[in-house]
């Protein structure tokens, strides 16, 4: 399996009444490195859920997921929490970031909770992820102070400064203005060329998926090539 993001006879249901729902169906994936790939279909047809089993942020009914070749079902809590933080970086549609704290703050969060760093190191490498996605100005800015795309360039900042091998997007440009969307998409794919990421991005946007290396949708619970 490929040392970055894999997927083995993944399977998800779900309990409605006296149904029992099949959202995937038997999905195998790899995920090479530097590749992007993008997931496309209709609302609700389980290209979030397979996103959030890849983060090993659900659990699949059947199947396994592995990231760097470790099988998340074999894993305590502890250690896939370290392995997510260590090698995965997500951008969510809405960009969740914390209210209170300033851009620069939540830039730095993920390197605090890594504790491997010291505080004024951790400052300059959030300053410098914030340079880099434009928003040098917008340091002590807090998220009601910024536009929609600074926001969203915010969260871009967060998932990348702990340097993962993979970014998980889910919609990340389904909540903008056609302007900032298509600034935002730019600066995504931008910086998984220049950082070698590989990135898996869930869209509904056709035009964002004919950006990618390779495309599939979700039909009927299956995983199939575009």
């Amino acid at each position: 399996m490929s040392k970055i993001l894999a997927c083995a006879g993944i399977s998800k249901s779900f309990i409605d009444g006296d149904k029992n729902i099949m959202v995937l169906r038997h999905i195998d994936l790899l995920v090479q490195p530097g590749e992007m790939l993008a997931i496309v279909g209709s609302s609700g047809c389980g290209k979030s859920t397979l996103l959030q089993i890849l983060a090993g942020l659900e659990q699949p009914t059947a199947g396994r997921v592995l990231l760097n070749n470790e099988d998340y079902s074999q894993l305590s809590a502890a250690r896939k929490s370290y392995l997510r933080n260590t090698y995965l970086g997500f951008v969510y549609q809405f960009h969740h970031l914390l209210a209170e704290f300033s851009a620069l703050e939540n830039v730095a969060m993920p390197l605090l909770l890594a504790g491997k760093l010291s505080l004024s190191a951790i400052n300059d490498k959030a300053a410098a992820v914030l340079t880099a996605v434009g928003l040098q100005d917008r340091l002590q800015h807090k998220p009601a102070q910024l536009s929609g795309g600074e926001r969203q360039r915010v969260a871009i900042a967060r998932a990348i400064v702990t340097e993962p091998v993979c970014i998980l997007a889910d919609e990340p440009t389904g909540n903008l203005d056609p302007e900032n969307a298509d600034r935002v998409l730019h600066l995504l794919l931008g910086l998984q060329t220049m950082l070698q990421l590989s990135l898996i991005i869930v869209t509904h946007d056709q035009k964002i998926a004919r950006k990618a290396q390779r495309a599939f949708t979700i039909q009927n619970g299956y995983l199939i090539p575009c």
